[in-house]
C-alpha cells in the first residue's frame, strides 16, 4: 500500500514539473517573439562649424559686428539663444532723460572743423537735428564762452541728449529782399544803405538779391561772391523812387477824376464806374505788398545752396503784407524744412516804437501791419528797427554778426523720420537773465528720407 501512494506522488510531482516547464517554455517563446520597445532618444549638440567658413555674412551672426556675450553652448539644451535685439542696451530711453543731467559729452570737434564733422552728420544721418543758437545779454551784446553743459534741448517737451556741439563761424548764403513799396522819403534812406551791405560779409559768403512790390523778382539771378565786382551792379538795380502815398478821397465832388485825356482818367485806378465806383464816390485802391512772394522765392533759391552753409534770408522792408498768392503758414513750413533763417532791418513806421504792439491787432479785411516778426521769431531770426542812414547800414554788420557767430547744437530725435508732422524744438540755458534765440521747430523733408 506504500508502495502504491509513493507512486502516485512520484507521478504527481512528475506531472507538476512537466507542466511548470512548459508554461516557463510558452513564456520565454512570447517574450522573443515581442519586439523590444526602443528608449527616446537624448539630446545631441549641434555640430561645430567648419574652420574653413568664409564670407561677408558670418553664420549664426548675421552681417554685423561680432558680438562679445555668452555664446550658444551657454544655453540650456533647447533653447534657443537670445537675438541680439534684445541684449542689454546702456541708452537710456528719451522718454525717461526729460530732467536727468547729461553725463556724457557731445561731440565736440577742434576749432575750424566744425562745419566739416557736421555737414557728414547731415550726409550720412537721417534723424540728426541742426539748432543753430544766438544768446544775448540783457544790453543785447553776444555771449560767448558757453559749452554745452549750459544748453538744454527739448523737442516736444521731452529733453535730448546734445550729440553735437561747435562754435565754429559758418560762411553764410544770403538772399536779401529788398522791399519797393515803401514810401518815397524811406525808400531813398534804403537806397543810400545799400553800399554798406557789401562791407558787412566777407569773402566766404554768397549773396542773392531780390526785390519784390507787386510780385518777387531775382535782381541777380543766383548767388555770387560776396565781394565779386558784381555785387554792387545788381544792388543799384534793387533801388527804386517808392510811392507817394497821398491821402486818398473817396467821396464828394473831388473823389471823381480830375485830370481826363479823351473822356477817360488818366490814372486808371481811379476811373469812375465799375469796380472804382461812380462820380461821386470811389473805391480806394488796395496796397500790394507781396511780402510771402518774396521770402517764398528766396527760400526756394536758398535751398539749391550746399550743406554747411548758413541758409539766410535778409529783409529789409517795412513788414506789411497784402496782396501774395503764398500764405504764411506754408512759407513758414517751407522755412523750417529746408533749414532757412528770417533776419531782417525793419524801417519806415514799422522802426517806430510802440509799432511792433500795435501790429499785433489785426483786423479783418486789412492787410497785416509788419508780419516779419512772425517770421524771424519762427525761424530763429533776429531783427532790427532803424529810421535813419546810419542806423540801417550799422545794422546789416550788426546782424550779419550774429548770424555768423551762434552755438550750433545737434541731437539725434527720438520721432521716425516718416513722422512729417511739425516737432516743437525749445532751448534753455542753465544762466538766468540772458536771451536765447532759435527755432521754434522743424519739419522733416524728402531730402531727409534717405
Amino acid at each position: 500500500m506504500k508502495l502504491g501512494l509513493t507512486a502516485i506522488a512520484v507521478a504527481a510531482l512528475l506531472s507538476l514539473s512537466t507542466n511548470s516547464h512548459l508554461s516557463l517554455s510558452v513564456a520565454a517563446v512570447a517574450q522573443q517573439q515581442q519586439p523590444a520597445v526602443p528608449d527616446a532618444p537624448t539630446p545631441q549638440a549641434p555640430k561645430p562649424l567648419a574652420s574653413d567658413v568664409n564670407g561677408p555674412i558670418t553664420p549664426g551672426q548675421g552681417a554685423g559686428e561680432t558680438t562679445t556675450g555668452p555664446t550658444s553652448s551657454s544655453n540650456p539644451p533647447g533653447q534657443q539663444p537670445a537675438p541680439a535685439s534684445q541684449a542689454p542696451s546702456n541708452q537710456v530711453p528719451a522718454n525717461q532723460v526729460k530732467d536727468q543731467v547729461q553725463t556724457t559729452a557731445p561731440e565736440q570737434p577742434a576749432a575750424g572743423e566744425g562745419v566739416e564733422k557736421i555737414s557728414n552728420i547731415l550726409h550720412v544721418s537721417t534723424t540728426f537735428v541742426e539748432v543753430p543758437v544766438t544768446v544775448k545779454d540783457p544790453k543785447g551784446k553776444l555771449v560767448a564762452g558757453l559749452t554745452y553743459r549750459d544748453f538744454r534741448v527739448f523737442e516736444n517737451e521731452t529733453r535730448e541728449p546734445i550729440a553735437f556741439f561747435t562754435t565754429d563761424s559758418f560762411p553764410l548764403s544770403i538772399a536779401f529782399v529788398i522791399d519797393q513799396s515803401l514810401t518815397t522819403d524811406v525808400m531813398a534812406k534804403v537806397n543810400n544803405s545799400l553800399g554798406a551791405i557789401q562791407g558787412a560779409l566777407t569773402p566766404y559768403d554768397e549773396v542773392a538779391v531780390f526785390t519784390y512790390n507787386n510780385g518777387a523778382q531775382n535782381r541777380s539771378g543766383g548767388f555770387t561772391g560776396a565781394q565779386s565786382a558784381r555785387v554792387p551792379f545788381v544792388l543799384s538795380m534793387a533801388k527804386a523812387a517808392g510811392e507817394e502815398m497821398l491821402v486818398p478821397v473817396n467821396d464828394g465832388p473831388m473823389a471823381g477824376c480830375n485830370i481826363r485825356q479823351n473822356g477817360n482818367c488818366v490814372d486808371p485806378n481811379i476811373q469812375p464806374g465799375r469796380s472804382a465806383g461812380g462820380s461821386t464816390f470811389m473805391t480806394i485802391p488796395k496796397e500790394i505788398h507781396t511780402l510771402n512772394d518774396a521770402i517764398l522765392a528766396a527760400a526756394k533759391e536758398l535751398s539749391t545752396r550746399p550743406k554747411g552753409r548758413r541758409r539766410i534770408i535778409y529783409v529789409i522792408s517795412d513788414g506789411k503784407e497784402n496782396g501774395s498768392k503764398a500764405k504764411f503758414n506754408d512759407v513758414r513750413d517751407y522755412l523750417l524744412t529746408n533749414k532757412t533763417a528770417v533776419y531782417g532791418t525793419l524801417v519806415g513806421d514799422s522802426a517806430r516804437w510802440g509799432e511792433g504792439s500795435v501790429s499785433r491787432v489785426h483786423l479783418p479785411f486789412s492787410m497785416y501791419d509788419n508780419i516779419l516778426i512772425k517770421y524771424a521769431h519762427a525761424t530763429g531770426g533776429v531783427l532790427d528797427s532803424e529810421r535813419g542812414v546810419d542806423g540801417i547800414e550799422k545794422s546789416y554788420a550788426r546782424i550779419a554778426e550774429e548770424a555768423r557767430n551762434q552755438y550750433t547744437l545737434g541731437y539725434y530725435t527720438h520721432q521716425p523720420v516718416i513722422d512729417t508732422r511739425f516737432r516743437k524744438i525749445e532751448v534753455r540755458l542753465e544762466r538766468s537773465g540772458m536771451e536765447v534765440i532759435a527755432k521754434t521747430g522743424y519739419k522733416t523733408s524728402g531730402e531727409d528720407q534717405h
